[in-house]
């Protein structure tokens, strides 16, 4: 069923990084494909006018984006409108109000710190106000349990569920979706992809680069809170799930909450934080910091498909390259004398650049009566989305359409299954710039075989 689309964009922190260096060149892609014909309306206190937006805009996408394009940035400078105040003052809100004019369904994105939103939330859910309107939030959802289920207590005042969009961008990338899709529409796979046939399910998400200055943002946050809890236990809930009902709405989501509800519990013996040595040298960061800027975890779906198999994840700064892959490794055969070593497996990378290989094993040439590991390729393609992941998210939230945005009820089973990890007082092992990792989250994949370490971008031929 097609929803109403909206009909304006108010962009709460308009001056900020996000919108700098995310939003302005999404929406310029979004007018080029014809999905952007709105007022935005820019919304902060920073002692602004329209013509300085307008320039903010242009650097933006010359920096961040493919270049300001002549006709299609004359059109989007057009759509630009600024209201310059204090989210506390209420004629901040009444020259917002002013500006939307006759608007029935506008998009409120909110690019601000959680602590605004009770205050932004109040005048905009007040008499006068559009009733159908719709709210966009960015990540982080909270910094815990309790704070998730008050940030979703703030929005509840003001929006319902169906109105409400937490944005992770991670949810947007093609690579991402191209897992769900791989899953769902192949035959073949179906009849390996559970506990009789996957011995292990390993994701890593590694990055090469340290903080790169932003020190203070990390001691808030740590690997745990900026892309396990969120990011990757959204790729195992696609790794994971069931089919969903097509036709159903809400069916891909509901199947997304049925996997993070089965996740077991964690033991301190499942997971592994790490620091690499330098980053308390970092400005903005204690002395004496214990914030993990890397964790390797093993978890344990209990559920008729997954019983028994261990999805393994890891994430980490500094560490040999940049790379987010998935493997999924399939049991040996029996016959083991003749297959040794690595037997089949399903590769899939899902950045910087995009892959989906099998690995299987064929006859060593010669006399030899033996195998060794191949690679198939299925499908391999240069870094970067045709369709940017704000591009998409944004406007899908413009159409009403929320299948790839996270749920209230995906959010708060997330914080359930990492806030023990996070409240226990555990030491942090260091680990040297440019390894793996500090040498006890080895244990963790001991059993599988060892961990994957993916490689660097892969060319494309």
């Amino acid at each position: 069923m097609s929803l109403p689309h909206s009909d304006a964009l108010v962009v709460f922190g308009v001056t900020g990084d996000l919108a700098y260096k995310k939003i302005f060149p999404a929406l310029q892609s979004m007018l080029r494909r014809g999905r952007l014909d709105v007022p935005v309306i820019g919304v902060a206190k920073s002692g602004w006018d329209l013509e300085k937006l307008r320039a903010r805009a242009r650097e933006s996408l010359e920096k961040h984006g493919d270049g300001a394009d002549g006709a299609t940035f004359t059109r989007l400078a057009g759509l630009l409108r600024y209201i310059d105040g204090d989210y506390g003052d209420p004629a901040t809100f009444a020259a917002l109000r002013e500006v939307l004019g006759s608007a029935e369904r506008p998009l409120y994105y909110l690019a601000i710190p959680p602590s605004l939103f009770p205050t932004v939330i109040e005048h905009l859910s007040g008499p006068g106000w559009p009733r159908d309107a719709r709210v966009v939030v960015e990540k982080p959802f909270g910094r815990s349990l309790d704070s998730a289920r008050a940030l979703n207590e703030t929005l509840r005042r003001g929006f319902d569920e169906n109105s409400t969009f937490r944005i992770d961008h991670y949810l947007g990338k093609e690579a991402v979706l191209n897992v769900l899709f791989f899953r769902f529409a192949n035959t073949f796979l179906e009849p390996i992809w559970n506990r009789n046939h996957v011995d292990s399910v390993q994701i890593t998400l590694a990055e090469s680069f340290g903080v790169q200055g932003r020190g203070k943002f990390y001691e808030e946050a740590g690997v745990i809170r900026d892309v396990i809890q969120n990011h990757l236990l959204q790729v195992i809930a696609f790794l994971a799930m069931e089919p969903p009902i097509l036709g159903y709405r809400e069916s891909i989501r509901d199947e997304q909450v049925k996997v993070l509800r089965s996740i077991r519990p964690l033991l301190a013996t499942d997971f592994v934080r790490g620091q690499f040595r330098g980053y308390r040298d970092e400005p903005g960061v204690a002395k004496d910091s214990t914030v993990e800027t890397f964790a390797a975890l093993k978890l344990w779906i209990d559920s008729w498909r997954w019983e028994g198999v261990p999805f393994l994840v890891r994430a980490g700064k500094c560490l040999p390259v940049t790379a987010a892959e998935v493997l999924v490794r399939l049991k040996q055969p029996p016959f083991k004398r003749i297959v040794q070593g690595a037997t089949n497996h399903l590769r899939l990378r899902l950045g910087p650049d995009v892959l989906i290989a099998l690995g299987a094993r064929v006859k060593t040439p010669g006399e030899q009566f033996g195998t060794e590991a191949t690679e198939l390729s299925l499908l391999r393609q240069p870094g970067g989305d045709e369709l940017g992941p704000y591009e998409r998210l944004l406007g899908d939230a413009m159409e009403g359409d929320s299948i790839l945005f996270a749920r209230e009820d995906a959010v708060e089973r997330a914080w359930e299954i990492v806030d023990p990890i996070l409240a226990e007082d555990t030491s942090i092992n260091f680990y040297e710039p440019g390894t793996w990792g500090p040498p006890e989250a080895e244990r963790l994949g001991a059993d599988v075989g060892g961990w994957h370490d993916p490689d660097g971008p892969q060319s494309v031929s």
